[in-house]
């Protein structure tokens, strides 16, 4: 179910990226635009790095190894040692071959690369640095081994959202306002293809000419994709989704501009009426964003079952449990899928069940979970709300449930329909709120009952059906 930059209140939104040079590196990272408002920059975190598998569990030996098999080193990006060189963000670094002999030794001795391993490394190669050196040597070889590499000051700004690589020269950021060229460079198509094909193997994923595609989920929470050539014409693409481990709250969405004044009023009386409901919106429009703020309203007191691909969702809350997606292995076993999870969640007493993202076969169980007193919650893609109820169908005839069948489960399973967008200036927002209702010849449409505005929600024809539903509060909501 994913939820850079607002001017708003200070915390998540007064944040300060970390520079290259703030961890001793020397890659130039210059972003073209300022960031704008919006809904998509998530709350602060700690540690910023994309580490897999816990660093030292997955760690070096397998890291390391995976990057040495697929050829050459790539230049690091911090401190100098040896003869000038340049490094992949123009800034001086180890000399590749030096680098690949640390890289090589430490590979294996199956070794971390702590600053004693890496000066013993560097003696054998030869080599004697001084302490400072021998330091900015190892946080480099840390950067490179189980790190990210070049992209890692991207990462520490807890502006950023998503990192796209799509050539070596074409390194892409999103703050919330849109797509971002920075100055990160890699040496070449090969050194991408190298810390994709690392980071999968971190995650314990393949990824190969045999295997050309990985969706994984990093250590960290960051979400990782990659396509290798030459399915991706001309340069491994390399997409991360960086995930907070704070989620925002209703009151900071609000002061951000994503939900109008007065607003979140009338959220809080849908999650306190105790209605099942979806955010719907396109790719990158917040909805697990605004979806983990509103869960958080859910009280101390009920238990919620999160079914995801992706564990993205971060709801502020004491009672959640976490249910995630499993490929299959190599052999073909082993998968898990979100169908299953919908399943296996309903047997877990859920006072909520959330689906991450509705896209597949899952909806038929989750229509009918929400027809037996359970209550739920979930995104799915579509362009508008009045497009959700075909959406729906669209998936649940393709997993076996007929047209009339789905329509009236979905009538009586779910009341209302967040939609969000990204305006013109790159602001995420709720653009409309719909009620859901049956026509004469038994399918299912949404109403718009709200409209964005700035200065409030504006009432539509169906705001006196959502008022009626919101009644169980003791609060009509009314804007």
């Amino acid at each position: 179910m994913n939820t850079g930059g607002h001017p708003g209140p200070k915390g998540p939104h007064g944040r300060h990226g970390t520079t290259a040079g703030d961890r001793g590196s020397a890659v130039s990272v210059q972003t073209r635009g300022a960031p704008r408002a919006g809904l998509g920059d998530e709350a602060p975190r700690g540690a910023t790095s994309v580490r897999g598998g816990g660093a030292a569990a997955a760690g070096p030996r397998g890291a390391a190894a995976a990057e040495h098999g697929h050829g050459a080193g790539t230049p690091a990006t911090g401190v100098r040692a040896g003869a000038p060189e340049r490094a992949p963000g123009g800034g001086p670094g180890m000399p590749a071959g030096l680098l690949d002999g640390v890289r090589r030794w430490l590979a294996e001795s199956g070794s971390e690369p702590t600053p004693a391993r890496v000066a013993q490394a560097l003696r054998e190669q030869g080599r004697v640095l001084g302490a400072a050196e021998v330091l900015g040597a190892a946080e480099q070889l840390r950067s490179e081994l189980i790190g990210s590499g070049p992209l890692d000051p991207l990462l520490a700004d807890r502006s950023v959202t998503d990192v796209l690589v799509s050539a070596p020269d074409r390194v892409w950021v999103d703050r919330g306002g849109g797509l971002e060229l920075t100055g990160v460079s890699f040496p070449d198509a090969a050194a991408v293809r190298r810390l994709a094909q690392r980071l999968a193997a971190v995650a314990g994923r393949r990824l190969d000419d045999a295997r050309p595609w990985v969706d994984a989920r990093l250590a960290d929470g960051t979400r990782l994709h990659a396509v290798l050539p030459p399915v991706a014409v001309g340069c491994t693409c390399l997409s991360l989704r960086v995930v907070r481990p704070r989620a925002f709250t209703l009151d900071e969405l609000a002061a951000a501009g994503t939900v109008p004044p007065g607003g979140d009023r009338i959220l809080r009386a849908l999650l306190g009426a105790r209605l099942s409901f979806l955010v719907s919106g396109g790719t990158g429009t917040g909805k697990t964003t605004l979806l983990s703020a509103l869960l958080g309203l859910v009280g101390p007191d009920e238990r919620i079952v999160l079914a995801e691909d992706s564990a993205e969702l971060r709801p502020d809350h004491p009672h959640v449990v976490r249910l995630e997606t499993r490929p299959a292995n190599q052999e073909g076993a082993g998968l898990v899928t979100l169908e299953d999870l919908v399943r296996q969640a309903l047997r877990m007493r859920p006072d909520l069940l959330v689906v991450g993202e509705v896209r597949g076969p899952e909806v038929v169980h989750l229509l009918a979970a929400l027809n037996t007193g359970h209550e739920g919650a979930g995104t799915v893609h579509a362009n508008a709300a009045a497009d959700v109820p075909a959406r729906l169908e669209a998936l649940g005839t393709a997993a076996g449930l007929d047209r009339l069948g789905l329509h009236s489960q979905l009538a009586a399973a779910l009341s209302v329909v967040l939609h969000l967008v990204r305006d013109r200036a790159g602001r995420r927002r709720i653009a409309e709120v719909h009620v859901l209702e049956r026509d004469p010849s038994g399918l299912v449409r949404t109403v718009p009952a709200l409209r964005w505005s700035p200065e409030a929600f504006v009432p539509e024809r169906g705001w006196e059906r959502l008022r009626e539903l919101l009644r169980n509060t003791g609060d009509g909501g009314a804007p």
